[in-house]
């Protein structure tokens, strides 16, 4: 149930447009959709300000496109993480509007207008670092957030990052992604006066063990106000800079 929605009943019942018990029924919804494989939560906007996340990583594509369709009953907007071309296909027989962004790897579906709040701002160290950069960009970006790239500005070529402070400047939340050591977050971190929030990225040989290297680098960073996430979880990056940005 949308936030709207919920304001339109109660709105009524104040009004006397609307008694009490039916207003009830309407509202006895147990809040989730038990499709059998699946427990779809409902009201999860109106607990967290946005609906649902699918993650398609270990679900078949008959269940994600259940649940998609699920999510699409709402007329609220929805996201799909980690969808290769075969889902996107999938999903976009049912519902012909999906948007698929292939280096993010994500579904975005959008039904309502997106408010575009606030300022963050999406950093990739490297090209290689642009598909969880891209994932953070997407879901900053249905969440309702105004937000800008600055890619391939890592410190191998500082000089790219130190060219863009402008943009640095005027966000309110920054994303780092980063693999290899890992540096840029913390560079970032001693640029700016808002929070940086770290990626460590997958990127690297041997040694930088699949991201491991990246992210130990991030958590003993030296800038004060840098956090970190998950390795490769852009989409986590964003919902917690999407949170900060949305503040009052």
């Amino acid at each position: 149930m949308q936030p709207d929605r919920l304001k339109e009943i109660l709105t009524k019942v104040e009004a006397g447009n609307l008694d009490v018990d039916t207003a009830l029924e309407e509202l006895k919804s147990p809040g989730y959709e038990d499709l059998g494989f699946a427990k779809v939560d409902q009201h999860r906007n109106l607990r967290r300000g946005f609906p649902e996340v699918v993650l398609c990583e270990g679900k078949t594509e008959e269940q994600i496109v259940k649940i998609m369709q699920k999510l699409a009953e709402t007329e609220e907007n929805a996201l799909a993480t980690r969808a290769d071309e075969d889902i996107y296909q999938a999903v976009k027989e049912e519902l012909p509007e999906i948007e698929y962004n292939e280096a993010a790897k994500t579904l975005v579906l959008q039904q309502t207008d997106l408010a575009e709040e606030g300022s963050i701002l999406v950093i990739s160290a490297g090209t290689s670092d642009i598909p969880v950069a891209e994932e953070a960009y997407e879901t900053a970006r249905i969440m309702g957030n105004s937000v800008e790239r600055l890619y391939d500005v890592g410190v191998a070529g500082i000089h790219r990052l130190l060219e863009n402070q402008k943009q640095l400047r005027q966000a309110r939340v920054v994303i780092v992604a980063a693999g290899m050591e890992g540096a840029l977050a913390s560079v970032v971190g001693g640029l700016v006066d808002k929070p940086v929030i770290g990626v460590p990225t997958s990127v690297g040989y041997g040694a930088s063990f699949e991201g491991v290297a990246s992210l130990l680098g991030m958590l003993n960073s030296c800038s004060a106000g840098v956090g970190v996430v998950n390795i490769d979880n852009g989409f986590g990056a964003a919902y917690l800079a999407s949170s900060i940005n949305k503040m009052e």
